[in-house]
């Protein structure tokens, strides 16, 4: 073993931390026979030569001595090897073009080829996991499936391999890998899709294993969902229920004669397959939960069951009433780890689809109460993203509040820091009872930014709140720390128009520091705008303000000191200057003040028009907002707003705003654009691989304004009635 492992001149080869000197001992040690030596140097491989997933040339330089010791039966743990060499060679370029479309000098270019060649001598070497599909090491026969289905160019031969071996194997995780490489392969390979799908569709009725039938469901769903039965959900939950009443069982498969393969001629690889490998947990609550569910074992159901729902969940993409039909399934099993799993999958769903999901968040709502620390947790987190959506969640979010002598606290068990709050939840709800516990919060040592910032969805049921906000406003040191906590009281006490508290509002204004001065001065300003002809106390220091250097903080004062004195005459010569100004974001800030003023800055429309053909699209979103403000009418800045609708879904909600507020008959030339956007299934605002806190209260207030732009009555659905949207 190892032959020519000391001739590679490996210290002239690089790693993620340098030189490759090292690599031949981290091989070396995937052989030994003590079990700590073989895992430091399986996360030593993984740290250094295929560090988050990179491929250097010493990476190449190891793949015949991993497909080496992958050959060898005296070696234990050959199944990391495995996922080890499936990582190393299953990422997919999409082709030579894509590595002919780079320039030689480009870094990307040597990356790619790497991953090309690393690709190319997995694949060439891939024979070995052949036959390996009957070896005698169970980890070995899990992790070889889904080898031969990423990496061997003869796809038809690994499928009839594949089905063979399914026929003579007991293991069920095992015969789980085994149908998941024949999904996987259907994916891949367009040409050898129908009649693979043919095969997991009788599958799912000839297994005896519900397991094995759960496990075809799941790989249907991926390679060919037109295929499922119309009663997918019925089928599921039932195989679920007999996998509880007996969770490993390993009948004898009476198996359908192998269907006639193509041969390996006309493949068409299909792209973005994702690698198998070591799983990659998210960092989200639940995740965490799920961690902790694997880790205690006993009580927390079959991991691979919910593996397999995970699949399925994700393949059923937006077939949402029967994805709502599985999770709700799951949220009411005596498991609390399949419950775990179940808020889980909610994130995705709800954060991606638009539904009516009144019952699973009630649902997700019960499990606040449950014993497990991680469970009660997780359903907070959830919630709290949920916004007005939480409210049929709200009156056990409001018993775990009363419940909790520190609801303001998250709770902590062992895991991160930020994990839940029913508290943020059920004021992000904009339920009253938060309202106590929000007041205790003001008196807390630190303050609790999340759930100041959470106030103004209480609507006027946060009225309570303007004593304790002011006396924290008052008590805050002016130093460089007031930019910090200044802003959500101010916020607060703005939404309230409370207007009993200009004089701490005013001290902020006045004392603020030089670092982040702007923005706490600019969050005061609100503050003064919002208490509109009351706070006429603060008209000399809104004139002072017209005369800075900063537009943000000129636009604000402009805008405050019209809500002061209601005379756009002093205020729109210094606005008018700034919307010709060269710099876009200068006349973005004006262009909203203008806005905010209205009809009564009529006289800056030809300025926003001048700014409806500016090369920056938010600058002309602004302007055409803002015009159509000022003038009452939607025609003229139309062709801009349909054209950034369209151009960037992140202006939908502005725009929407702005035609929710003209009312139906001036927005009606732009009805087209909101009929289109509430027929919508998926969220306007979802990105691949990343997502924010707010998306789903940003999509749920871009639906309710398109329906308040077409003249629709407000929406009660998953909301308490008489309950205001925003």
């Amino acid at each position: 073993m190892f032959t020519g492992i000391d001739e590679v001149d490996w210290a002239s080869l690089g790693h993620a931390y340098g030189p490759a000197d090292d690599v031949p001992a981290l091989l070396r040690g995937l052989a030994s026979d003590d079990p700590a030596e073989r895992e430091a140097a399986l996360d030593g491989m993984y740290g250094t030569v295929h560090h988050q997933g990179d491929v250097y040339d010493s990476t190449l330089a190891c793949i015949p001595f991993l497909l080496e010791l992958v050959a060898s039966p005296e070696v234990q743990d050959r199944g990391c090897i495995i996922e080890l060499l499936t990582s190393i060679g299953g990422i997919d370029l999409g082709g030579d073009d894509e590595l002919a479309a780079l320039d030689p000098e480009d870094e990307e270019f040597e990356d790619a080829a790497n991953y090309a060649m690393a690709s190319a001598a997995v694949a060439a070497g891939s024979d070995v996991f052949l036959g390996l599909l009957g070896d005698g090491d169970r980890e070995v026969r899990l992790a070889a499936p889904g080898a031969l289905a990423s990496l061997h160019g003869d796809p038809a031969r690994v499928l009839l391999l594949v089905r063979e071996r399914l026929t003579v194997e007991t293991d069920t995780e095992v015969r789980l890998a085994l149908v998941e490489a024949v999904g996987r392969i259907a994916l891949r390979y367009e040409s050898l899709r129908d009649e693979t799908a043919e095969w997991l569709a009788w599958l799912t009725d000839a297994a005896q294993d519900p397991a094995l039938r759960l496990a075809s469901l799941a790989q249907l769903a991926r390679c060919a969902p037109a295929r499922l039965p119309s009663d997918v959900v019925a089928r599921v939950t039932g195989l679920l229920a007999e996998l509880r009443r007996s969770p490993r069982p390993e009948p004898a498969l009476e198996v359908k004669p192998v269907l006639e393969v193509k041969p390996a001629l006309e493949i068409e690889p299909a792209l973005e397959i994702e690698p198998f490998g070591r799983p990659l947990w998210s960092p989200a609550p639940a995740g965490y939960v799920r961690e902790g569910c694997d880790e205690q074992g006993a009580g927390c159901g079959t991991a691979w069951a919910d593996d397999l729902l995970r699949t399925l969940h994700c393949a059923l993409d937006d077939r949402v009433e029967d994805r709502i039909g599985l999770v709700t399934y799951q949220l009411r099993s005596p498991d609390w780890g399949q419950r775990a799993d179940a808020v889980w999958m909610c994130g995705g769903l709800v954060q991606t689809w638009r539904g009516t999901y009144d019952e699973v968040v009630r649902l997700v709502g019960a499990q606040l109460t449950d014993p497990e620390p991680r469970l009660r947790t997780a359903a907070a987190a959830w919630l709290e993203g949920l916004f007005e959506l939480a409210r049929p969640a709200a009156d056990d979010l409001a018993a775990r509040v009363a419940a909790d002598p520190a609801p303001w606290q998250p709770e902590r068990v062992g895991g991160p820091a930020w994990l839940g709050s029913a508290l943020l939840a059920l004021t992000r709800a904009g339920d009253a009872r938060a309202v106590p516990a929000l007041a205790c919060a003001l008196d807390e040592p630190e303050l609790n930014v999340h759930l100041m910032y959470a106030v103004p969805h209480l609507g006027e049921a946060a009225a309570p709140l303007a004593p304790p906000l002011r006396r924290r406003l008052a008590g805050l040191p002016l130093d460089d720390r007031l930019s910090e906590q200044a802003g959500p009281l101010l916020l607060a006490l703005a939404h309230l128009r409370a207007v009993e508290a200009l004089p701490e509002v005013l001290r902020v204004l006045r004392g603020a520091p030089a670092f982040r001065r702007e923005w706490v001065v600019e969050s005061a300003l609100r503050a003064v705008a919002a208490f509109g002809p009351a706070a006429g106390e603060a008209a000399e220091d809104l004139r002072a303000l017209l005369g800075d250097g900063s537009a943000g903080l000129v636009s604000m004062a402009a805008r405050a000191l019209w809500a002061v004195d209601g005379d756009a005459g002093p205020v729109l010569p210094r606005l008018r200057a700034l919307l010709r100004a060269p710099d876009a974001h200068e006349r973005r800030e004006a262009a909203w003040a203008v806005g905010a003023i209205g009809g009564a800055a009529r006289a800056a429309a030809p300025e926003l028009r001048a700014c409806l053909t500016a090369p920056d699209l938010w600058l002309r979103v602004d302007a055409a907002v803002a015009l159509c403000r000022v003038t009452g009418d939607v025609q003229e800045a139309l062709p801009v707003l349909v054209s950034a609708w369209r151009e960037n879904r992140y202006t939908r909600v502005e725009i929407a705003e702005c035609l929710a507020e003209l009312g139906p008959l001036a927005a009606q030339p732009a009805a087209p654009l909101l009929r289109s956007e509430l027929a919508r299934q998926r969220r306007h605002n979802v990105s691949e691989g990343s997502s924010g806190d707010h998306d789903i209260h940003h999509d749920e207030k871009l639906l309710a304004l398109c329906r308040r732009g077409l003249g629709h009555r407000p929406a009660t659905t998953g909301r308490q009635k008489g309950l205001p949207y925003e």
